[in-house]
């Protein structure tokens, strides 16, 4: 922040070399509790928004994807000329506590079924698939071991599911205040090797990489190749440029590892949505404001 000034803007991107990356705006359906998303206004209205701010993409957090009409939001997206890069699953933890690490098998069967709707879902957009909370905690008297056991399985499971219908699965390293399994890109990176998927890949995420990695370009750098998508949020989880990453230099360390995806702003409605998500389009196209 400069002059006291919260909505000053600290960093600004030039994306003149690499303008090939396309922005996206994470939003979900009014009953999420998930705070970190500008719009949970009806799909309808929030499609509407993304896509008059001149967002290329809008990414769906959805708990259950049997809540919605499918063929509506085919058909929304396609009328706005906008494509869906990515589906969130992590509300299923948030509001259900299913989980791919519970000590409890029922619930372990319950959060794969739910993955594999939320990977039909996804097909139906060409999308990605992200596992991030819903990986779970490891729960007291529960050994670290076993809940990894357990989470990598259901990982599998999705990743071959998804293979089905040609879908990717992005697992995402959140920090350590949210979930304890899988907080860093070289944790991630080890559990790549492990399962040994073709379909699986890292989405690294510059609000978590602030809180856990020593160096988020050496983190990008070291995960060349497996990265599948990239959120951003500024340290404070509003948009990019109300905190202090230093986002110009995280984006040509993306070009030089040759990411060439969509990056994609999950971030809380601050100072309110509209300015949120204006802020955010601003920032990832290299607009000064």
């Amino acid at each position: 922040m400069k002059d006291g000034n919260p909505f000053t803007v600290c960093h600004v991107l030039d994306f003149k070399e690499v303008s090939e990356l396309k922005a996206a705006l994470v939003v979900s359906t009014p009953d999420a509790e998930f705070e970190a998303l500008a719009f949970k206004d009806s799909l309808k209205a929030s499609v509407e928004r993304v896509a008059r701010l001149g967002y290329d993409g809008v990414e769906i957090a959805i708990r259950d994807p049997r809540t919605v009409k499918v063929s509506e939001i085919v058909n929304m997206v396609k009328e706005k000329g906008i494509e869906v890069p990515a589906i969130g699953t992590g509300q299923a933890f948030g509001q259900e506590g299913l989980s791919l690490s519970s000590p409890d098998k029922d619930i372990r069967q319950k959060a794969l079924a739910r993955l594999k709707l939320q990977i039909e879902f996804a097909s139906n957009f060409n999308a990605k698939v992200i596992l991030g909370l819903i990986r779970g905690k490891v729960q007291r008297d529960v050994k670290k071991e076993d809940a990894i056991k357990w989470m990598i399985e259901g990982i599998e499971e999705c990743a071959d599911y998804a293979k089905r219908y040609n879908v990717k699965i992005l697992i995402e390293p959140i920090n350590r205040y949210e979930i304890d399994l899988i907080n860093t890109v070289e944790e991630c990176l080890d559990i790549i090797k492990i399962m040994n998927r073709d379909n699986v890949f890292i989405l690294v995420d510059t609000f978590h990489m602030n809180i856990e990695e020593p160096s988020i370009t050496d983190s990008i750098r070291n995960a060349n190749g497996n990265i599948g998508h990239v959120h951003v949020a500024d340290s404070n989880r509003w948009a990019p440029g109300f905190g202090h990453i230093d986002f110009k230099t995280i984006y040509e360390v993306l070009k030089e590892v040759g990411y060439d995806g969509y990056i994609s702003a999950e971030i809380l409605p601050k100072p309110d949505p509209e300015t949120a998500a204006q802020q955010a389009i601003k920032v990832i196209k290299g607009v000064f404001t």
